[in-house]
């Protein structure tokens, strides 16, 4: 029985590049476990993956940890509230311990990097799919670093633990350029209602202006930017 794969990130380019790796598990030595990986789904934002996850059986989701709309981060912390036994790897360019403890907080069991190879990635959909964890060899430092290392315990600032999930939402929104009409738009809201939230979200982070939320918004890694 075939693992069933989506692949999610907003450049059709890279979609068609895991799609053609996950082709190589059909073209391995005898020795290995062939045709056993299938891209059944494809996706271009957080949206339509939460809306595929919920009419077509999915074994595994990679998603681009940035993402338009709704990042995979916040993604995946939606999908496994939505269904806990959600089975997430996330894609990133960043190979940093900050990025990785976020997808793990979230709820992924893998992280893997785009310059991985293609063992490693046809790896990473097996052992996720069996129940392990993954990490890409080039993060997995940083993870034990984390634990040998102890937090400075003065050390303070906003996080996004802070934030809901609809005050993250607009943030990102708000972080990519969309004005309060359009995100009102874009989710159904009212616009006053959208503009309360970003005073809450100004309020928590405590920061005074556009500016400092979309540097917050980079710094925090939820933004395309």
């Amino acid at each position: 029985m075939r693992i069933k794969v989506l692949i999610a990130d907003d450049h059709p380019v890279v979609r068609d590049g895991l799609r053609a790796t996950v082709r190589m598990s059909q073209n391995q030595d005898q020795s290995q476990i062939q045709n056993d990986i299938e891209v059944v789904a494809e996706a271009s934002n957080g949206h339509e993956v939460l809306e595929i996850a919920q009419t077509t059986p999915i074994d595994v989701f990679i998603l681009d940890i940035k993402m338009p709309i709704l990042n995979g981060i916040e993604t995946t912390s939606r999908l496994v509230r939505m269904k806990p036994s959600s089975k997430v790897i996330i894609l990133s360019i960043h190979d940093s311990r900050f990025f990785v403890e976020k997808a793990l907080k979230a709820g992924a069991r893998g992280y893997i990097l785009k310059e991985s190879s293609t063992d490693e990635i046809l790896k990473a959909i097996r052992e996720v799919h069996s129940g392990k964890v993954f990490l890409s060899p080039a993060v997995t430092q940083y993870i034990v670093d984390g634990f040998i290392k102890k937090a400075h315990p003065g050390e303070k600032g906003p996080t996004l633990v802070t934030l809901t999930t609809r005050e993250k939402e607009i943030l990102q929104l708000l972080a990519e350029g969309y004005a309060s009409r359009d995100i009102a738009e874009r989710l159904f809201l009212s616009l006053n209602t959208v503009r309360v939230h970003k005073k809450n979200i100004m309020q928590k982070l405590d920061v005074h202006s556009q500016v400092d939320l979309v540097r917050y918004a980079i710094k925090e890694g939820i933004s395309k930017l």
